[in-house]
């Protein structure tokens, strides 16, 4: 037996390739399945199966292609109803792979199709549980993405509760738990850094698990401090239900190399988003005007799926030489299928045919500290809610990134402001998102809060009651 957990940093996601003798099976697949394809390959084996735990929202799962790819055949829990081929299983349904066995498990709560799928040995003793966004490390799965007019937010969650007690909460301490994501994930609120853990192990620290827990405590545990899905979510779950193109077809588009000419056609006739994947520090010292920066080397895709809001926008990319295959797959693993290309040569090209170019101006945080000294200056925390609750500086405007599409009409074009986030990376996909509308007098602050600490500008855990300046 051979059980594998394959995890992507930038998406907090496990997905799982399980194999026993010469047949193999692959749970909640990301987009790009070659790599599956080849690890069978490579081990002598066929994929037979593909079990889904649930509609993801937050990645375009590989499903779709992997079946097209292989013939292995798509497994969903009870109730799951698809636009493509897939087979729709019972409660406890056995699935036999080699000298192993797949039980399904209906555990509906976080969505009503959930379900986990619990792994036999060749002997029938319980080994592990695939749990989904069921059970994570640390925490369960939210239950508020499937809501609908007769299924409530609190009704979910009971059925949540119901589902960790009658079906996982009764099985053996030293079944090991696969969850489908770990800390860093928007599907839950308090996940452990820990990508598996025993059961009986998680039943001694997971609050969700407490022996004494009532179902009224869970339901009112459970539902306390979700921030709001990202708007993604939605159509990426709609996406896995429906189908999409071939990740394949998606690449060959998204990976064109464009003379500047036809690039810059793209972004002024076609409506195409110029998109900067590049670090931070290149985009800050230049970059075209009006791109938008989101760089590689941060928390790229959930950034893309939190900001840009339609999943068919036109992008053509400014990204650094060898990384074109990465940005596109990358924009694909969350929906945004459209890249139409990328600048060939990149900026350095674009400046080489006398284009203009545009900076913004970066500061230390020691210079910030002097500037704070002065005088009144506006400080702008781009933030989440809870990093700025916990600890900002003094008279800080609070504007999370999460919400600067829909809250930047609060600000004035007119003011200058210092933006800062906790590291530096935020910042600069703030900056960029308000210099493309206007905001020409932004400074950010290097390093962000970090730095800002290390110095002795006031700092303050106490919210205003109106944290916008208007």
């Amino acid at each position: 037996m051979k059980v594998e957990q394959i995890y992507t940093g930038c998406l907090a996601q496990g997905a799982y390739y399980v194999q026993s003798g010469d047949e193999a099976i692959i749970i909640d697949p990301l987009r790009e399945v070659d790599q599956y394809v080849k690890r069978a390959n490579d081990m002598g084996a066929k994929i037979k199966y593909i079990f889904e735990t649930h509609f993801h929202a937050d990645f375009v799962s590989g499903h779709v292609d992997l079946a097209k790819k292989t013939g292995a055949e798509i497994i969903y829990g009870p109730t799951a109803q698809t636009n493509y081929e897939s087979r729709v299983a019972k409660d406890e349904e056995v699935f036999n792979f080699g000298e192993l066995k797949m039980k399904v498990l209906h555990t509906p709560g976080h969505t009503m199709e959930s379900s986990s799928f619990l792994l036999y040995d060749e002997s029938g003793t319980e080994k592990a549980l695939f749990s989904g966004d069921t059970l994570f490390i640390g925490d369960v799965g939210r239950p508020d993405l499937a809501v609908k007019s007769d299924l409530s937010q609190e009704d979910l969650a009971g059925l949540l509760f119901d589902s960790l007690r009658n079906k996982i909460m009764v099985l053996p301490d030293d079944v090991i738990v696969y969850p489908a994501h770990g800390a860093g994930s928007a599907c839950g609120k308090n996940m452990s850094k820990e990508t598996w853990d025993t059961l009986g192990h998680q039943k001694e620290v997971n609050y969700a698990l407490r022996a004494d827990m009532t179902k009224e405590e869970f339901v009112k545990e459970v539902n306390t401090g979700i921030a709001p899905p990202p708007q993604y979510f939605a159509k990426n779950a709609m996406m896995n239900k429906s189908g999409y193109q071939s990740i394949d077809s998606v690449l060959e588009k998204g990976q064109v190399a464009l003379d500047v000419e036809t690039f810059e056609a793209m972004a002024n006739n076609e409506g195409a988003m110029v998109l900067d994947v590049r670090h931070q520090d290149e985009f800050v010292k230049a970059h075209i005007p009006n791109s938008i920066f989101i760089g590689l080397d941060g928390g790229f895709a959930p950034w893309v799926g939190a900001l840009i809001t339609d999943l068919k926008q036109p992008i053509v990319l400014v990204v650094d030489e060898g990384r074109e295959e990465e940005a596109v797959t990358r924009l694909s693993r969350v929906g945004y299928d459209n890249t139409l290309g990328y600048l060939k040569g990149g900026l350095q090209t674009w400046k080489e045919t006398g284009k203009t170019v545009e900076s913004l101006k970066s500061i230390d945080p020691s210079e910030f500290e002097s500037d704070f000294e002065k005088g009144k200056i506006n400080v702008l925390d781009v933030r989440k809610p809870g990093e700025y609750q916990s600890e900002h500086v003094q008279g800080a405007i609070t504007l999370p990134l999460d919400y600067i599409n829909e809250n930047m009409h609060e600000l004035n074009r007119d003011e200058q402001y210092y933006v800062h986030c906790a590291g530096g990376y935020r910042s600069v996909i703030a900056s960029s998102i308000l210099k493309s509308r206007g905001f020409d007098q932004l400074i950010d602050v290097k390093k962000g809060f970090k730095g800002i600490k290390e110095t002795g500008v006031p700092r303050t855990d106490y919210v205003c009651p109106s944290t916008l300046k208007k």
